[in-house]
């Protein structure tokens, strides 16, 4: 939702509503990444209307504060950065299980994929940076196809059901890529938004 038209973003939502299967929201607190982007208002906004469930990525620091608060907004999916929590990662996650939402761990693309393994356990799924984290419409970086591989491997070894996000520079031109690669979710703002055709973008990517 961060490349959505904020001056018609009823109209956006609405769109969301009817063609895509979640609603992903960027919040971002300008000291863990060089940007700001929206908070509760906007997300309480979002929710007001939605019809398909949200998913909350935090891009802040202590994002353990929050989490109490994003479960009452109605918020389904909530993850938050390891670079932000550290080995404490593991028990925010069961803190976000426990309220009843799936749990997330996100990293950059500087960050190896083999630091959540230790994690796996405690979240529902993974989210990939396949961009650095804190501005939309980034060029998608192409290492995130192994990194996504190895993941993948790493989960189907042990036997769990964790899932795979990835977000940044998707578009219909790599998700097949990525589905190939082992990834469950795929984010995509700029290149639905910016479509000329966002409801055919969406269908591109699910084909």
């Amino acid at each position: 939702m961060l490349a959505a038209d904020f001056l018609h973003l009823e109209k956006d939502v609405r769109m969301v509503n009817a063609c895509a299967d979640l609603f992903h929201l960027d919040v971002m607190d300008g000291t863990l990444v060089p940007n700001i982007s929206y908070g509760f208002p906007v997300v309480e906004a979002i929710a007001s209307l939605a019809e398909k469930p949200l998913d909350a990525h935090l891009m802040i620091v202590h994002p353990e504060k929050y989490i109490e608060r994003f479960a009452r907004t109605g918020v389904r999916y909530l993850s938050f950065h390891y670079e932000a929590a550290g080995e404490d990662s593991g028990a925010i996650l069961d803190r976000i299980r426990a309220l009843g939402m799936k749990a997330g761990l996100a990293i950059n693309p500087d960050i190896p994929v083999e630091t959540v393994f230790p994690f796996l356990e405690h979240a529902d799924y993974i989210l990939v940076m396949s961009v650095f984290a804190g501005f939309g419409g980034q060029h998608f970086i192409g290492e995130t196809y192994g990194r996504i591989r190895c993941l993948k491997a790493e989960i189907d070894r042990r036997g769990l059901g964790t899932l795979i996000e990835v977000d940044g520079g998707v578009s219909p031109a790599n998700a097949a890529a990525l589905a190939d690669a082992g990834a469950n979710i795929l984010v995509a703002g700029s290149s639905v938004f910016r479509a000329e055709d966002p409801a055919a973008a969406v269908a591109a990517m699910r084909g």
